[in-house]
């Protein structure tokens, strides 16, 4: 358990983190601005997605891939007429794994940020994801404020961690996890009293624990989530940014992501379309 540190530690933090990804860009390959030839000279992709944060990602009875992010990959593999192989990631490794070419893409709720920018580059937006604080219905929670004194799960290294550590009150205590499913087991055990993530993600708690009737309570930040690729990929950049905006256009990324998660894109993404 981590107490909510004081705003200096915490921009030290910060700086510690981007000094970090920006060090491990320096090292990884240069980019060769070929990708996209290598790509299709072997008529498979490598694709990053985090198998633990349903319904983005998860694995089924059959332990098969399925969520929203795994069928955004399957379209697009199947588009390019690609093979697609799934490299099983973390909300930690994701940028690494792009950086040390490990993965040709990752498509893993990855919000576009500055700081990420930095080393990566995204395509168009093709998806959102608001930044939430959840907990069960009796909790009293109203403002980012009634956090001071409450244990608030999330997954380290996130956007939803860094949304939470800027915002958060003095007092408040961040729990700090590897990722979704066991930031859920602690929810469920009683580990935490709240959790900081995707309103998607509160479903899982409420199917194990329906006692519990967690719901969004604040809204911290509503983020756009792109696809991450190796910077100076420009062919890879542009293919994948016409892509986005061509099944946008036609609804398939729409009804993907209302088939897992009940609504439809925002405004904002839609946007992405005709920009």
């Amino acid at each position: 358990m981590q107490i909510h540190p004081p705003a200096a530690i915490k921009r030290r933090t910060a700086v510690a983190s981007m000094a970090g990804f920006l060090a491990l860009a320096a090292v990884s390959r240069p980019a060769l601005a070929d990708a996209l030839s290598n790509i299709e000279k072997n008529k498979k992709i490598r694709i990053s997605i985090d198998p633990a944060a349903p319904p983005y990602s998860t694995k089924d009875a059959q332990l098969e891939y399925a969520g929203s992010e795994v069928d955004v990959a399957r379209l697009l593999a199947s588009d390019w007429k690609l093979e697609l192989e799934i490299v099983p990631t973390n909300p930690a490794s994701r940028i690494p794994y792009v950086l040390t070419d490990k993965t040709d893409l990752v498509i893993s709720t990855l919000s576009i940020t500055p700081e990420r920018a930095k080393v990566i580059d995204f395509s168009v937006p093709y998806s959102g994801i608001q930044v939430v604080i959840g907990a069960p219905k009796v909790v009293a929670l109203r403002s980012l404020e009634d956090l001071g004194g409450k244990r608030v799960a999330v997954v380290r290294g996130s956007t939803n961690d860094t949304e939470l550590t800027k915002a958060a009150p003095a007092g408040t205590q961040i729990v700090r996890f590897d990722d979704d499913a066991t930031a859920i087991t602690a929810i469920i055990s009683g580990q935490a009293d709240c959790y900081c993530t995707a309103p998607a993600l509160l479903a899982p708690v409420n199917q194990r624990k329906p006692e519990l009737a967690m719901e969004s309570k604040v809204v911290v930040k509503t983020n756009l989530t792109g696809i991450g690729l190796h910077k100076g990929e420009t062919q890879l950049k542009a293919k994948l940014d016409d892509w986005v905006r061509e099944n946008l256009r036609n609804g398939k990324l729409n009804a993907i992501y209302r088939k897992h998660h009940g609504a439809d894109l925002s405004p904002e993404v839609m946007r992405t379309a005709t920009a």
